[in-house]
């Protein structure tokens, strides 16, 4: 058994992993454990920072030595003190942005805990959670029985993009600005986010979003050899 501890930087996150991520990965013998990582001692609004993310890996790693610790947290709001925030400003191609951020913040935990390399997998989701939802709009405009009425606009949205991992980080037009602007009842993170992942299964978000399917594919090469 190998057990990954995910920081997620929100319940949204949370729940998606837990409800859909982690059953997937239990015949492997690998056992997904969401860890809800507070941007501030009140967990109210703010960005993470830096320094919370590693005094949060550190205490974690002392405390089970053998976990592996992975993240999922959003490129959009990321805190500007993250390692290579900065430098990676200049990419402009989303994908090669968030492994620079990635390759960066595995220095930094590597750095601080003093863990091995490979006990740490860091995840950063361009640029959004909800950016994954729209990989299949018809099954999400099934989430609810009156979504089916922006089923037109939500298409407009995932037509107008490269893959689902590339709209972008505006605040007016990051993807869950975009679902709380187009469907009635009003989007909810915490409730359609994880139900609407499931709906659209986990197999085609793998399929449309190429970033995150590489990150479920370093968590299932941490199975054992049979």
């Amino acid at each position: 058994m190998k057990e990954v501890i995910v920081f997620a930087e929100g319940p949204t996150e949370e729940r998606f992993i837990k409800q859909v991520v982690a059953p997937a990965l239990h015949g492997l013998e690998i056992f997904l454990k969401p860890q809800l990582l507070k941007t501030s001692q009140s967990g109210k609004g703010g960005a993470l920072s830096i320094d919370r993310f590693l005094l949060n890996a550190r205490n974690t790693l002392r405390q089970k030595p053998d976990a592996v610790l992975s993240s999922f947290i959003d490129l959009y709001g990321l805190d500007t003190d993250f390692p290579g925030f900065e430098e990676s400003r200049d990419l402009t191609d989303v994908y090669q942005r968030v492994v620079f951020l990635e390759q960066a913040l595995h220095r930094a935990v590597v750095a601080h805990v003093g863990c091995r390399a490979d006990q740490f997998l860091p995840h950063i989701q361009p640029y959004e959670y909800e950016g994954l939802l729209f990989s299949d709009v018809d099954a999400l405009a099934a989430t609810e029985p009156t979504w089916d009425k922006a089923l037109g606009a939500l298409r407009k949205v995932r037509d107008s993009f490269e893959t689902p991992e590339h709209i972008n980080d505006g605040y007016e037009t990051k993807p869950s600005k975009r679902l709380e602007n187009l469907l009635h009842p009003r989007y909810k993170k915490t409730t359609h986010g994880p139900r609407a992942a499931a709906r659209i299964s986990l197999e085609v978000l793998e399929q449309e979003c190429a970033h995150f399917q590489g990150w479920m594919n370093r968590l299932r090469g941490l199975a054992r050899p049979c």
